[in-house]
């Protein structure tokens, strides 16, 4: 008790105008949300409602979701997030506002040399960058790179071959995961890794870093907690993405662009056939439906607007829950329940765009989604036509979902692969794709 009077008068006037001046600052922006009458889950001084991320991204929407409607606000930090389900809203922010009030998602900075990249620059940037790349993503293009496709489907087939004997299955994230890095760094990089087989090649070490995303991390959190720090963090050339991962992946792009060859990959094997299977299709915008890789999607309003009653501030942060929009029994009958029939022709015309946004919606929509379709798709093809799939465990039904801000799951998901005995290794001829 002795130790409480060591200090002098002037000591504890200031640890009191400290802590006080620090309550201030942490509870001064949590009537945002309250002057603007909309309701939400009650945050904590300086965190906010962050440490509900915990449960994982996709669980804290879902459940702000059934509790608030179709609108609510959250805090990242001090920074207050405003949740819009509602799709009419959401259309006017996607697509009729899109560029005249509202911009791509928010910049907290610290983003390093990747200052420029599509997913971080806005408005006019935006435009340019993306009218430059969106030529890659044509049909033509697309039948140009399916020739590289078939080549790693063919070594993901190979290696499914190899694990076949494996009695407790696959775990397929490693596996498709290997897939999907090989596909981009062969398509955008013209670099041929391996990487199921090469796991320590710099690239696939690399990729793996930059996509290890904590948004509870110390430099995260300082961002969102105290954001005048984040000047000083930048000069101290302090990034989201390590400095090592953009060093390699800066290189290698200055390397490729003087010592890339000409290669021949313009005969497209089965294209027409592969895009043109539509139960195929719709079973994966099932899948995607029920587990969206991307949870959430994000606008800032640059200038403030109403609309439908809602009225907007400038400089709002906007966060449309992607995940509960996809499971709501207002849109999807037995929404939990896997139904590829949502989608088939005569069906799929009837589904709102704006509850159902894998890719997202609007003009800022995913750039690489058709890329994607058809990596997943060939893959597919390639797999069922060699391999009877099977589940080795029954416990991994119903999956149980990670906390990671891409959706994932909490356990590696293993299957086990058992080659068909009509199956070759070779290549499928034009009747084994078309069934």
């Amino acid at each position: 008790m002795d130790y409480f009077w060591i200090f002098s008068a002037e000591t504890w006037t200031l640890l009191l105008l400290f802590t006080s001046l620090l309550l201030l600052y942490g509870y001064w922006p949590y009537k945002y949300f309250v002057k603007l009458g909309i309701p939400g889950p009650k945050p904590l001084p300086l965190f906010g409602t962050m440490l509900e991320y915990r449960k994982g991204f996709h669980a804290f929407d879902m459940e702000c979701y059934r509790k608030y409607g179709k609108i609510w606000g959250i805090f990242d930090g001090r920074e207050p997030v405003l949740s819009i389900a509602d799709q009419t809203i959401v259309k006017s922010i996607l697509v009729k506002e899109c560029y005249t009030y509202f911009t791509n998602r928010r910049d907290v900075g610290l983003n390093g040399e990747l200052y420029d990249a599509l997913f971080v620059t806005k408005d006019e940037d935006w435009k340019r960058i993306r009218n430059h790349l969106s030529p890659s993503f044509t049909s033509g293009r697309l039948k140009e790179m399916f020739g590289i496709m078939k080549t790693h489907t063919n070594t993901l087939v190979k290696n499914l071959e190899k694990s076949s004997k494996n009695t407790e299955g696959v775990a397929v994230k490693e596996v498709f995961g290997a897939y999907s890095m090989d596909v981009i760094t062969s398509t955008a990089f013209s670099v041929d890794i391996d990487s199921m087989n090469n796991p320590k090649d710099p690239f696939v070490t690399n990729i793996k870093k930059m996509l290890d995303i904590d948004f509870l991390s110390p430099i995260f959190i300082i961002a969102m907690v105290f954001p005048f720090a984040l000047p000083l963090l930048e000069n101290m050339k302090i990034s989201f993405f390590p400095q090592s991962v953009s060093d390699f992946f800066l290189g290698s792009l200055k390397k490729i662009k003087t010592e890339r060859e000409a290669k021949n990959h313009k005969t497209p094997v089965n294209y027409d056939a592969v895009m043109n299977m539509e139960y195929l299709e719709a079973a994966l915008n099932e899948s995607m439906r029920l587990f969206p890789v991307v949870a959430r999607l994000e606008r800032v309003c640059k200038e403030t607007i109403e609309i439908n009653g809602l009225t907007i501030p400038q400089g709002t942060s906007i966060m449309i829950p992607v995940f509960p929009l996809h499971r709501d029994p207002e849109y999807w009958s037995d929404p939990s329940t896997f139904n590829p029939e949502r989608f088939t022709k005569g069906n799929k015309e009837n589904v709102d765009p704006y509850v159902y946004m894998p890719f997202g919606s609007g003009p800022r929509n995913c750039i690489g989604m058709r890329f994607a379709l058809l990596a997943m798709k060939l893959a597919i093809v390639e797999i069922l036509q060699r391999f009877d799939v099977i589940n080795p465990d029954p416990n991994q039904v119903p999956l149980k979902l990670g906390i990671h801000p891409f959706l994932s799951p909490k356990y590696p998901i293993k299957l086990k692969f058992i080659p068909r005995a009509n199956s070759s290794s070779g290549e499928p001829n034009n009747n084994q794709v078309k069934s």
